[in-house]
């Protein structure tokens, strides 16, 4: 293609650029991440599952991941604070008679004090006063969360240098809060892996879904980055990053 032909396709991925839940299927086979993180998120959470047990997914997305697990419907509650997404929930979860109640993690949670036996909270925020409060004694918190560090690579590509967006989200500082809260760190791991693109318009659509990582990024803003990450993709045949995660298993003394 030639550099008009480019920029009409990156346009048509800026255009694109929307999600209801948590899909990045519009990607399917042009990127990838996460292949090879140390921990298998399903895993260390089917490992705490119960079917007895009161279970509340924080920051659910479109309750996508939550009804891959099974668990009982009434045994089962979920937050969401994104508008779109908690619209999505209450069509899809209300109905099969999960609680749902749209509530931003980082603020005080719709619950009553020790209501839940095991938490889940996979990039969402949260306050770990507030996890110590629902949580029942020898309660479980299961979180993975992007760290302080990711896609830095890519955002200087696209936008130059810019100051880390959450400078504290690191395992040291999480497992430091979770401890002043009075939760028992039981397990934590930190990683930095390869995310990777075959495509500069797989890169547009991700950047303009991910607007607290890529402030301001637009293809007309960033037109000529994005024919310099062209260059690097002809020469390379991929365009290279690094992503940070963090796991930590939390637990509420008995």
């Amino acid at each position: 293609m030639n550099r008009t032909e480019l920029y009409q396709q990156w346009l048509r991925e800026e255009d694109a650029a929307r999600m209801k839940g948590w899909d990045f299927s519009h990607l399917r086979g042009r990127y990838e991440e996460e292949r090879d993180l140390p921990w298998d998120y399903e895993q260390v959470v089917r490992a705490f599952l119960q079917p007895d047990k009161e279970l509340l997914d924080m920051d659910t997305g479109g309750g996508e991941f939550l009804l891959s697990l099974g668990h009982p419907h009434d045994k089962t509650s979920a937050t969401e604070g994104w508008p779109p997404n908690a619209d999505l929930c209450c069509r899809r979860l209300v109905p099969l008679g999960i609680r749902f109640e749209q509530a931003d993690g980082g603020g005080p949670m719709p619950f009553a004090d020790e209501a839940f036996d095991l938490i889940l909270n996979r990039h969402g925020s949260y306050d770990p006063a507030e996890i110590f409060r629902l949580l029942r004694p020898g309660g479980v918190f299961v979180t993975e969360q992007v760290g302080a560090n990711n896609d830095r690579e890519l955002v200087k590509l696209l936008l130059g240098e810019l100051p880390l967006p959450f400078p504290r989200q690191t395992l040291a500082c999480a497992a430091a809060d979770a401890q002043s809260a009075g939760l028992r760190v039981r397990h934590g791991e930190e990683a930095f892996r390869p995310i990777r693109f075959w495509d500069v318009g797989a890169l547009v659509w991700f950047a303009r879904v991910l607007p607290w990582e890529f402030p301001g990024f637009s293809v007309d803003a960033c037109r000529k980055q994005l024919y310099c990450a062209q260059e690097i993709l002809d020469r390379d045949g991929v365009i290279e990053g690094t992503i940070h995660r963090y796991l930590m298993i939390l637990q509420k003394n008995k």
